[in-house]
This record gives structure tokens, sequence and C-alpha cells, in this order.
């Protein structure tokens, strides 16, 4: 049976900790977010351990840094999904050009804008006519 264990850190031990884990041989499994129920983001990295998976989270950041210098492609294809969906920045991380949301579809700091398709052909109408 695997073990599931979230440890709480905080943004200044997210670099020291993907150092730690790379040097140890451990894979980064996958770094998830989302919002809560009271506006806080939280992002949890999680890494392959022999007992099962560590989850390191962060909780309240709205800026962290980057570990895709640390663990490449794994960390950066991530970290931009959360730049662009819940609006958390990861410092030294290229997030120029978008992932997957055209940028007439966001609101904000990364919130997914949700209207009517109709309403939003509209307003690209209206947006090409100016």
């Amino acid at each position: 049976m695997q073990n599931y264990q979230v440890i709480p850190i905080t943004a200044a031990d997210v670099v020291p900790t993907a150092e730690r884990m790379r040097a140890a041989g451990r894979m980064l499994i996958m770094i998830h977010g989302y919002i809560d129920k009271d506006g806080n983001k939280l992002v949890s990295y999680e890494y392959a351990t022999d007992q099962g998976i560590a989850s390191y989270a962060v909780s309240g950041a709205d800026v962290l840094p980057t570990i895709s210098t640390i663990y490449s492609a794994a960390a950066e294809w991530p970290e931009r999904e959360l730049n662009e969906l819940i609006g958390v920045e990861f410092t030294g991380l290229d997030t120029s050009s978008r992932l997957f949301l055209p940028d007439n579809l966001l609101e904000g700091d990364g919130h997914i804008l949700v209207m009517p398709l109709e309403e939003l052909r509209e307003k690209n109408i209206k947006a090409k006519e100016e």
C-alpha cells in the first residue's frame, strides 16, 4: 500500500525541496493547484518516494519560484498551466505565450471567463470591428 503524505512548506522552501528531491533521485510526479473556498491559492508539489507520494504544499502564495530549472518540462508545463488557470506567478518562468486558453477567454488574474457562446461570438465580432 502506498502512503500519501502532505507536508506544509513556504514559498522559500520550494526550490530547496526540489533540489533535495532531485539530488535523492526522486521523480516529480505532478504540480497541482487550486483556489480554496476562502480564495487562497494552494499549490502542491508531489514527489515519488520509496513509500509512495510526498506532497509539499504551499498555501496562500500568489508568487512562487519556478523549479523548471531543476525538473525541466516536468515542472514547466504544470507551472504554466497553474499560471494560466489560477493566476499563480512563477518567477523565472517564461509565460509570454498561452498553452491552451485564448486571451479573450480570460478575465482578471487568470480566471476563466464563463459566458454563453453566442455572447462570446458577439464580443469577438465587436472587437474585430473596432
